[in-house]
């Protein structure tokens, strides 16, 4: 399945143009990033620590503002963003964190339902604060990602992968158009690893939700993404339907340039001979 067969001629739901992000200290993180990403795609950043993966997911929902360019989330200029438009988008995007930020004595239950929180008005204490309907709604997203059983359990017994998995659930419960996943993966185990990417997958494909998930493990970014997009010192280096990338087109992303010579970062990736199985639209 190509790009452009997933997002059905939709228009943009991001749009980045010219994109450049430099820090008081004088660190530029972003340089001239320009990106065109339909709904309902997945697409996978990848490059070396500090390339500007985690900084551009930070634009998409107002966390940074960019130095030069434009950023157009949902119709919204996030860029210039503030108040009512900025509170909305950010209601619209959902995020997953590498450390999951769950609540360890709460039940995963509860955990979800906070999830709905932007939907309601006032504090809630406990699962039963909730509205029976949401209390439905979130049961349902739990059963959705394999931890039904685990309902009324205490979110710190559970494994990491589990742990995630809740994460992904919360989210869902959000009710977003966009989500975005920084390095969701990093804390896992490989067999998790593959799990929680392939919910992600399946929840992009059911939902036709846009899904941006920056990752180091880039054999996983073949595996599942559409599109992947490589950065390189802050600047967009490789932008290709996953299927058509070969081992070669994944290392430049993590070749270091010099005057000298090029050479390639000691982290260097691997790619499998078998690629985690896409789930089928």
């Amino acid at each position: 399945m190509t790009t452009t067969e997933f997002s059905g001629g939709a228009e943009p739901l991001i749009s980045l143009t010219g994109v450049s992000k430099r820090f008081p200290n004088g660190t530029l993180a972003l340089d001239e990033v320009s990106l065109t990403i339909p709904k309902g795609q997945l697409l996978s950043l990848i490059g070396l620590s500090g390339s500007g993966k985690s900084t551009l997911m930070r634009h998409l929902n107002g966390l940074h503002k960019p130095t030069g360019g434009t950023v157009r989330v949902m119709g919204v200029e996030v860029s210039s963003a503030s108040g009512k438009s900025l509170r909305q988008v950010r209601r619209n995007v959902g995020f997953v964190f590498q450390q999951f930020g769950l609540v360890g004595r709460a039940t995963c239950l509860e955990n979800v339902l906070s999830g709905a929180l932007g939907r309601l008005r006032g504090p809630r204490y406990g699962v039963w604060s909730y509205p029976r309907s949401l209390r439905r709604e979130a049961f349902e997203h739990l059963e959705r990602v394999g931890l039904a059983p685990q309902a009324y359990q205490r979110a710190d017994t559970l494994s990491g992968g589990q742990m995630q998995r809740v994460a992904i659930a919360r989210t869902l419960m959000q009710q977003p158009q966009l989500l975005l996943a920084d390095e969701p993966v990093a804390s896992l185990d490989p067999e998790s690893s593959a799990q929680v990417l392939e919910l992600l997958l399946r929840v992009a494909m059911e939902e036709k939700m846009t899904v941006i998930v920056t990752l180091h493990q880039v054999e996983l970014a073949l595996g599942w993404a559409h599109r992947i997009v490589g950065l390189r010192d802050g600047r967009v280096v490789l932008d290709r339907d996953a299927r058509g990338l070969s081992q070669d087109d994944v290392m430049e992303v993590y070749r270091r340039v010099d005057r000298e010579s090029a050479v390639v970062n000691g982290a260097q990736p691997i790619v499998r001979s078998e690629p985690v199985q896409r789930a089928k639209a």
